[in-house]
């Protein structure tokens, strides 16, 4: 090549240098005074990783490794929260939640008084964490609870709480319509301290909400509960949150009965002896956004009735329909003395609607 020749070619080149290192710098500003305007297209995940490898004082390299840990994290759980994507907890007899595909690095472990172990043993409520490297940090909002054996009752009691016999344990079944195993004994027990009853199980639903009310200075309590009836009550308020229906105000008004309470404890007109209620698998609510003890007008027509209810029985339905394995009962009661009408949800396996005046 001749001298002439080997000039241009080496201004050429730091022509395009130039281009480039324009184009680079152009950029750079462009994303830099984007603010929080994000292009169509474009995550939220993305935009922070894009402006911490453009911006000096970005999240630190530990933060990013945090976003992707907590993505992969929420999408192993998507399973274990639920049809309703709102339940925080997951209950079972014993074992761990299979979360997969974590960053290199991290494992699951779980902690209960401060102590942390590779798996959940015992009963007891489990929070979640993750071990990054050397750091233990908490799942946001979710727990295992493990239940105490159904071999822990005697004589009718676990501890000092009296919980009574159910009646596959009395030998008064007899031939029923329901599918098998509805009307069988319950795995275990959830043990509900004044310390731990306020543990959401789900966005809506706390175990206190769920106890029987009885035993008020008997401590622990127990407590059987069914995840599928809480995934149900969250999809229900939710169809009604999507039909204009503030839910922020749902209210249990009994969830859990024992079986020595659903004979004589309370009111006990109209309740069936073999409710679902001492399976875990129903509830009574009634929404109260104003607070005043009793259900709302939520069909707008000036009077509470039990008409309000029928609007959350149209919202059972529709569940109902999408998701036929959460099918079960739904009964609306009116109001009596001692509370306004409400509505009776369980997920007993088969199809079921009623009308009453008490009990449930």
């Amino acid at each position: 090549m001749s001298e002439r020749g080997e000039r241009l070619l080496q201004l050429s080149a730091t022509g395009l240098l130039l281009a480039l290192a324009a184009g680079w710098i152009w950029s750079i500003t462009h994303v830099r005074t984007a603010g929080s305007q994000v292009p169509l297209g474009v995550t939220r995940t993305a935009r922070t990783v894009t402006s911490a490898l453009t911006t000096p004082d970005a999240p630190s390299t530990a933060y990013l490794t945090n976003v992707a840990v907590n993505a992969a994290v929420e999408r192993a759980l998507q399973s274990a929260r639920g049809k309703s994507g709102k339940l925080k907890a997951t209950i079972q007899p014993s074992g761990t939640v299979k979360i997969e595909s974590l960053p290199p690095g991290t494992s699951v472990r779980y902690r209960k008084n401060g102590e942390v172990v590779a798996e959940p043993t015992g009963a007891g409520i489990w929070n979640v964490v993750l071990a990054v490297g050397n750091a233990v940090r908490p799942v946001e909002s979710f727990n295992v609870i493990n239940m105490l054996p159904f071999s822990a009752k005697k004589n009718g009691r676990v501890g000092l709480y009296y919980i009574g016999n159910w009646p596959g344990e009395r030998g008064a079944l007899g031939p029923k319509k329901a599918p098998a195993g509805a009307y069988g004994n319950p795995p275990g027990f959830i043990e509900v301290t004044k310390e731990n009853m306020d543990t959401p199980v789900s966005e809506h639903f706390t175990l206190g909400d769920f106890l029987t009310h009885d035993q008020p200075n008997v401590w622990p309590k127990y407590l059987v509960l069914q995840q599928k009836l809480i995934d149900k009550l969250e999809l229900v308020l939710s169809d009604l949150q999507a039909h204009g229906v503030d839910t922020r105000g749902v209210r249990v008004m009994s969830g859990f009965r024992t079986p020595q309470y659903n004979v004589g404890g309370g009111q006990t007109a109209g309740r069936a002896s073999l409710s679902r209620h001492m399976y875990g698998d129903a509830a009574d609510i009634f929404i109260d956004n104003d607070h005043d003890g009793q259900m709302d007008d939520l069909n707008h027509d000036g009077r509470i009735s039990i008409d309000d209810a029928r609007v959350i029985q149209a919202a059972v339905d529709r569940v109902e329909a999408a998701h036929p394995e959460l099918v079960g009962g739904a009964g609306v009661y009116t109001a009596a003395p001692g509370h306004g009408p409400f509505i009776h949800i369980d997920t007993r396996g088969y199809r079921a609607r009623w009308m009453g005046t008490s009990g449930g």
